[in-house]
């Protein structure tokens, strides 16, 4: 199976799906898809800004297998053309191969080594930070499927558990005037941002011992801080970026509350939360315990081996928080993903493929 594999990761590799810039249309790379995956009933559906959703369905079934087709963008840094697909003797290299395009491939090469019922949801805007796909997809299939199998690179282990993820941009507003003035200290926006941060910092370290399915504490990341004028000039007004990955024991709402809170409000001009996931499995902390044991029987039925939870974020998370039985599992290792030169094991693509072809035999 796995000279079928790479033509296909070929051909989907040579397709450009860098998010951004989001140009990814209905045709293209969703052409050469369809035109795979014969007795196939397909509903491809545009969401607008480059979110296209291709639903292939065959039978009846109740389990979904999902994989997005788009990528980061390339760096300056590749050796080689990005597109183009090179294979080694242990390794295929190009964009995207590892996430996850690879899984892609490998569907399209289960698909037809078998007859039995099959659903694939291919998505295009994962990388994007503005995902429309799976909440369009679930809007009007939800009750069709019962468990999602969401490829992403882990090794081709089952992950049943993950952080959950939330961006934020607050600004910070004061008073411009000359930095010699007694009220500078507290005046400057930018003062205000500092406080903010050491704040934010010390309470994200007091979470170091929370714990979730072998994720511990509270992942948190100041990414930008700007503002002001000169050394001279109080600050009028600063704008901060950061993000947090929490555990799917701690609630985003509630997390959002305290982080704004730890502002003066005389202070704060805004906050305002760019995109947010939720953790996987879903719910409270009952629910998601209980989801997670419901993903690790669902592991078990279908042999697929139990892996670790991991930090990143996937939209697994999204099915989960619907009300489906949903794991991770594709091929690769995330620490290729996002890399120059991003390479995928030849024989984690069989494996999946070789899994994929088993659970839908």
């Amino acid at each position: 199976m796995l000279p079928t594999i790479l033509q296909h990761l070929e051909h989907l590799v040579a397709f450009d799906t860098r998010n951004p810039p989001r140009k990814i249309g209905t045709g293209g790379i969703f052409d050469y898809l369809q035109a795979q995956l014969p007795g196939f009933r397909f509903e491809l559906t545009d969401f607008g800004a480059g979110a296209v959703a291709l639903l292939a369905v065959r039978g009846n079934p109740r389990r979904l297998f999902n994989v997005h087709i788009d990528t980061v963008p390339d760096s300056p840094h590749w050796s080689a053309d990005p597109h183009r697909l090179r294979v080694s003797e242990d390794r295929a290299i190009g964009l995207g191969a590892c996430d996850i395009k690879g899984a892609a491939a490998g569907l399209l090469s289960a698909a037809a080594q078998t007859n039995g019922d099959a659903a694939f949801l291919f998505s295009s805007d994962e990388e994007a930070n503005d995902a429309r796909c799976i909440a369009g997809f679930l809007a009007a299939h939800r009750d069709q499927f019962d468990a999602a199998l969401v490829a992403e690179p882990t090794r081709c282990e089952a992950v049943l558990a993950h952080r959950g993820i939330a961006s934020v941009c607050m600004r910070f507003r004061g008073r411009a005037g000359h930095a010699s003035g007694s009220d500078a200290m507290e005046a400057n926006a930018l003062h205000q941002a500092a406080r903010w941060s050491v704040a934010a910092l010390d309470y994200v370290n007091a979470q170091s011992h929370a714990r979730f399915g072998g994720l511990t504490g509270l992942r948190f990341n100041i990414g930008r801080i700007e503002g002001g004028i000169k050394a001279n000039v109080i600050a009028p007004d600063a704008e901060l970026r950061f993000g947090f990955r929490p555990l799917p024991s701690q609630g985003l709402d509630e997390l959002h509350a305290l982080f704004r809170s730890l502002a003066a409000a005389s202070a704060l001009d805004s906050y305002q939360a760019t995109f947010a996931g939720p953790p996987l499995p879903a719910g409270d902390i009952a629910s998601a315990e209980q989801r997670r044991l419901l993903a690790r029987d669902l592991a078990d039925e279908l042999h697929l081996p139990i892996g670790n939870a991991v930090d990143f974020w996937t939209e697994a998370s999204l099915f989960s928080a619907a009300g489906l039985t949903a794991l991770v599992y594709g091929p690769g290792d995330i620490a290729q993903a996002h890399s120059a030169d991003e390479w995928v094991a030849l024989d984690q693509l069989q494996t999946y493929a070789d899994a994929v072809a088993r659970i839908i035999a």
